[in-house]
């Protein structure tokens, strides 16, 4: 068995995001506390993100639009400039949060690279993710990155053979079930979920538990030694690796 290509996902994978967006989720919530509960806040604005994610796409630039517009409905229609000013202002404190890498991400990047073609494949905003890339000091460790409106099983089999022989000799690892693993699986590849401490409700999904190409780690620091079990396997049985 080869594995040549590695794909790995960025946000809560490489460095920490869902819970800068946490934040600002509370902070939006205070700023409306006089209208709505912080439970009928949260539920509002998840379904004006899902309602617009086909519009804006992913990231911070739909998410704060996606909060102007759930400040209008809840205030109905009677939003004062003050708040739009304070959601605008709370996005772009999170356009500069600074970067902060996951333990041990380096170091396993490092361990692989010699042996593996790394590729960054990721979805959000085009000139956050360069932004944030740079910053994590990560970037020369890829040997491409990918910034994708939407992570499917068609643009993972465009992107695998792209950059290698295809899904069958790629392994997807992230964070995400919905995103980062049934689609790596649906095209053929391998995919290695690796649980964050916050995930997006969007991003909620079903463990393919049994599935023989899907393994479920503890940590990125278990990717190396799942990538040698699979290289030294004879045949793999029906109950995953």
């Amino acid at each position: 068995m080869t594995v040549a290509l590695l794909g790995f996902d960025a946000d809560d994978t490489l460095w920490h995001n869902e819970s800068v967006f946490r934040i600002t989720e509370d902070r939006f919530a205070a700023l409306l506390a006089d209208h709505a509960s912080p439970e009928t806040i949260a539920a509002r604005l998840l379904e004006t993100e899902r309602r617009n994610l086909r519009r804006y796409g992913y990231g911070i630039t739909g998410f704060t639009l996606s909060m102007i517009e759930t400040a209008m409905e809840i205030a109905d229609g009677d939003c004062p400039p003050a708040v739009t000013r304070a959601i605008l202002s709370f996005g772009h404190e999170m356009l500069e949060h600074p970067v902060d890498t996951l333990p041990g991400v380096e170091h396993v990047l490092k361990t692989l690279a010699p042996d593996h073609r790394l590729v960054l494949i990721t979805k959000g905003d085009l000139f956050d993710q360069e932004r944030k890339l740079a910053q994590s000091g990560l970037g020369d460790l890829f040997d491409a990155v990918e910034i994708v409106s939407e992570k499917t099983a068609d643009i993972y089999a465009t992107l695998f053979a792209r950059h290698g022989a295809g899904p069958a000799d790629a392994l997807m690892t992230g964070n995400s079930l919905r995103s980062d693993v049934l689609p790596a699986l649906e095209a053929g590849a391998w995919a290695a979920h690796v649980p964050s401490e916050i995930t997006w409700a969007h991003e909620a999904a079903e463990a393919p538990e049994g599935h023989p190409r899907f393994a479920a780690l503890d940590a990125l620091q278990d990717l190396p030694p799942l990538i040698r079990r699979i290289q030294d396997a004879d045949g793999l049985g029906g109950d995953g690796i």
